[in-house]
């Protein structure tokens, strides 16, 4: 608040700064974002200032802070690309703004910094990440946790599979925040679970986020499931 309030009239909160307030980032030392009318406020210790049209602005805890669309797009100016998709994630799983309505958002806001890059982020997990990056990132895993190389992108009747593994009976889906999201998303892919199970293969899921973020645990999860399949 003393940040907002040194830096004048209409300023808020954003970046890091703002995504720690409303909690879908985190911001550990270093100097406070405020972003401020162009033209206006002068350095201050302690206060990064950044100069744009505003967007309206909310309060949370009181303080002036960016709505949610523009704290993400804030943050695609500067953090890594898994840092944006987990700020996105956590938006979506406190309710503060849906997946699917950032990436609309982004269609009706003015060009400014971070909108093409978060619109290329949220459109990779759609497609580009659930083909061959992501094949990039999985294969060493499953090839350390023991297995052989599966098919990849393999028709199974009337589905198409990200992994398979025939020998073994082992299929395994990486789901994507964004295909995966919605109820109706979520009944079909459990309309294909059962069908395998119906056809004797055995369905393990992760999602990007795992693959991407904790290979670790999804090696571990891997050889588990080797070890009980022999």
């Amino acid at each position: 608040m003393a940040a907002v309030l040194a830096s004048g009239p209409g300023a808020q909160l954003s970046h890091r700064s703002g995504a720690a307030l409303w909690g879908i980032g985190r911001q550990v030392g270093g100097l406070i974002d405020v972003t401020i009318p162009p033209g206006s406020g002068r350095r201050r210790p302690g206060i990064k200032l950044h100069r744009r049209a505003l967007p309206p602005r909310r309060f949370v805890h009181r303080i002036p802070v960016g709505n949610p669309l523009s704290i993400l797009v804030d943050l695609a100016t500067c953090l890594e690309t898994e840092e944006v998709e987990d700020a996105v994630n956590a938006a979506d799983h406190l309710r503060l703004i849906a997946t699917p309505d950032v990436r609309a958002g982004l269609d009706r806001i003015p060009a400014r910094p971070g909108a093409g890059r978060l619109r290329r982020i949220l459109d990779a997990q759609t497609f580009s990440r659930s083909q061959t990056a992501l094949e990039r990132r999985f294969l060493p895993i499953a090839r350390a946790a023991g297995l052989p190389k599966p098919g990849s992108q393999v028709r199974l009747g009337r589905y198409r599979v990200d992994f398979h593994w025939p020998e073994l009976g082992l299929v395994v889906e990486a789901d994507s925040h964004t295909y995966h999201h919605t109820v109706a998303q979520q009944t079909v892919d459990m309309e294909r679970d059962q069908a395998h199970a119906r056809a004797g293969r055995r369905t393990v899921r992760f999602n990007h986020r795992q693959v991407f973020r904790q290979p670790d645990h999804v090696r571990a999860v891997l050889e588990d499931t080797l070890r009980h399949l022999r």
